[in-house]
């Protein structure tokens, strides 16, 4: 039976010497069945962030989303403005829609700019910035993690997390330690 009650945990973590060792040991994971982990280390590891990495998180579509938007806002307060507001006929311009050409520019630059905005404030909700504190800043030797530590976390959110067995599945990967993170 697994034990559900979690709460006062935010996962388990494990060491491990080797920037290897800590790629095998999410790739077991992963294939365990693990969904809701991570990893921290030095330096970015690909391999690691392909095991970990949650999937899509709907930002790509978000930003095309709002890239199309502002592309039609830029376009649509052109069109009001010189078409059907204040219609000038300057050096024998037409006052329709067969002027969209000079309209590109600022259509583009508008699709541009909220797509750049939708990106970095998504980044900045999504990631849960700012975040001056974490649980796994509570493990012991965790500072190492800048320097010369390979750790993973399952966290409890993950549906096939169970205190004792999570651990014992991380101490079958051969780590150097195994220790709880508290909230």
């Amino acid at each position: 039976m697994r034990n559900r009650l979690s709460g006062d945990v935010y996962g388990v973590m494990a060491e491990f010497q080797t920037p290897d060792a800590l790629i095998a040991a999410a790739h077991k994971a992963r294939l365990a069945g693990y969904s809701k982990m991570d990893a921290y280390s030095p330096f970015p590891i690909e391999e690691v962030i392909e095991e970990v990495a949650p999937g899509n998180t709907g930002v790509p579509i978000l930003v095309l989303i709002m890239g199309l938007t502002g592309a039609a806002t830029g376009f649509s307060l052109q069109f009001i403005g010189n078409i059907l507001n204040w219609p000038m006929n300057i050096g024998g311009r037409p006052i329709n829609i067969s002027n969209w050409p000079a309209m590109v520019p600022i259509t583009f630059e508008m699709g541009i700019l909220f797509a750049a905005f939708t990106a970095a404030i998504s980044m900045v909700i999504l990631n849960g910035l700012p975040m001056p504190y974490h649980p796994v800043f509570n493990v012991p030797g965790f500072e190492r993690a800048s320097q010369d530590g390979f750790f993973l976390c399952i966290e409890s959110t993950d549906p096939l997390f169970d205190r004792a067995q999570t651990s014992q599945f991380l101490r079958t990967l051969s780590p150097t330690q195994v220790s709880e993170v508290a909230h």
